[in-house]
Parts: C-alpha cells; structure tokens; sequence
C-alpha cells in the first residue's frame, strides 16, 4: 500500500492525454490570410486552408475572426524554391525537389510571444520553419502535387510549435 502511494505522488506532474499539449488559457485563435512572396498563385491560401483544418482537427483552439480571438497566429510564405535532383541521359529532369519556407509569429492579445524560438531573445523574432517535397513528372506527379506535400507538412509543423513546451 505504501508502495503504491510512493509511485503515485512521484507522477502527479505528468498529463495524459494530446489536450493538455497546449495551453489551457487560450480557446481562440485568428489566422490572417497568408501572405506569400513566391510568384506562384495560390500558395498563401492553400497553406491557409491546410493550417486552419489542422488547428481544427488537432488542438482545442477554435479560429475565429480578429475581434474574438483570443490570440493572432501569422504566417508568411518567405521562399518557394525547386531544384533538379537526377536528370535522365537527354538532361531531362526526372527528379526535382522543392522546398517552402515560412515565417511564423504567434502573439496574445498584449503583444507577448506564445511560440517558442530558438535561443534568440529577440523581441517580436519570428519562426521559420522549412518543409520539402520531391515528385518525379514520369510517375505522373508534378509540382502542384509536391506543393500540396510540403504545404501540408509545413501545416503540421506549424501546430506542433503551437503546443507547450515540456
């Protein structure tokens, strides 16, 4: 019985459960519309809609308008690039890879930094975090295909830094 007890009270600091990952103060989360510096169409939106879906489907946080937010969660698309990997004997491309990279800032009602940065005491410092993505045109993908990859996975990361530090 004593043993049990001892045991019990040595792990009352740890949770259980993927909703004690994030912080409990916050219920609400605005997401303006992503600004891209890449010349390709769409991409701020595509990344929009993949951030707000994966907020939704992975933490407790509701997005809501500006006025009900509790606090301001801001990206933007920074770099786009693609680069050839393999060509065939002709120099033909036939593995290409391209890579996205975003800033991330996500800020409370006061102006305080919630996302935690790397060993940087910089005020106002944003985030930036990279995701690639590689397609080969003769298996019938193409770079839209590895941009709806990346941008995915660059969605996944972006809420993962949402969560608390442990």
């Amino acid at each position: 019985m004593l043993l049990c007890a001892i045991s019990i009270c040595g792990c009352q600091g740890y949770k259980l459960g993927s909703l004690d990952l994030y912080r409990p103060d916050i219920r609400t989360v605005y997401i303006p519309m992503i600004q891209s510096d890449s010349y390709r169409k769409g991409l701020g939106e595509q990344l929009t809609e993949a951030v707000v879906k994966e907020i939704e489907a992975k933490t407790p946080y509701k997005v809501v308008d500006r006025e009900r937010a509790d606090t301001i969660l801001e990206v933007r698309l920074v770099d786009e690039r693609k680069w050839v990997i393999a060509e065939d004997a002709y120099d033909q491309a036939r593995d290409v890879s391209t890579e996205l990279r975003v800033q991330i800032s996500w800020i409370d009602r006061q102006g305080q930094q919630l996302m935690q940065r790397s060993a940087t005491d910089l005020p106002n410092a944003s985030l930036e975090i990279v995701a690639s993505s590689g397609f080969v045109a003769e298996g019938g993908q193409s770079l839209v295909s590895a941009h709806q990859d990346a941008i995915q996975k660059l969605a996944k990361q972006i809420v993962a830094q949402m969560e608390l530090p442990w």
